[in-house]
């Protein structure tokens, strides 16, 4: 690879953590964005244009996925870590390289889990068992990885 460009991140790798507790790497992460919701109004006498006034940010829920795995243990101790009650935690979504070197990481606040999907364990249809984690959150930030 040239030195002048950075290797870039590889769609097949995110490490999460939540609260600084390692939750493993997922190979699928989808739902990274946001949206700034306008409102529009209209000035009198102005045919123009409408005026489009920022008002909130929508964070949309992650989709994590991955092959079921020993990390599948961390994840289901922190779901039941929230049998006596939901609080918000600190997490963050790390992308790598094909060598797990970080190239980008996302601070998420305010996760809370929203649903989890173990495998569906079927004897007339073998495939890899694969689990899902979906988890909101009430923003983020890009941090800078040297």
């Amino acid at each position: 690879m040239n030195p002048q460009y950075p290797e870039p991140a590889v769609t097949v790798c995110f490490g999460v953590t939540i609260d600084d507790k390692r939750l493993g790497a997922f190979n699928s992460c989808e739902g990274l964005g946001l949206e700034i919701v306008l409102e529009q109004r209209e000035e009198g006498g102005q045919n123009g244009f409408i005026w489009q006034l920022p008002t909130r940010i929508k964070y949309t829920n992650i989709k994590l996925t991955r092959p079921l795995c020993q990390d599948t243990t961390e994840v289901m101790a922190w779901l039941a870590s929230m049998t006596s009650g939901v609080k918000p935690s600190t997490g963050s979504i790390t992308a790598m390289t094909a060598a797990l070197k970080p190239v980008a990481t996302w601070k998420l606040d305010g996760v809370i889990p929203v649903k989890w999907n173990g495998p569906g364990l079927n004897l007339d249809s073998p495939k890899v068992a694969m689990e899902t984690l979906e988890i909101a959150h009430h923003g983020f930030k890009a941090e800078r990885v040297a």
